[in-house]
């Protein structure tokens, strides 16, 4: 089963708990949501290198530093 089905039935999950209540800022919690784990997990396959992690997730290390500072995974 490929990642966005897997993200889809967690949005739809979470849309449905809502029970009608609008949230003003999912596009936030579902980023956050996602790049928690994803940070963490990528760095435990790492084995903690920040370069390679960052290299691998396509970004800077510059700001998988300032990302994981921002979520306290640092």
């Amino acid at each position: 089963m490929p990642l966005r089905d897997h993200v889809a039935t967690s949005i739809r999950r979470y849309l449905g708990d809502l029970d009608g209540c609008d949230n003003g800022d999912l596009y936030e919690i579902a980023l956050r949501e996602l790049e928690i784990p994803l940070f963490a997990e990528v760095l435990s396959h790492c084995e903690g290198n920040q370069s390679r992690a960052a290299g691998m997730l396509g970004i800077h290390r510059a700001t998988l530093r300032k990302k994981l500072r921002e979520y306290g995974l640092a």
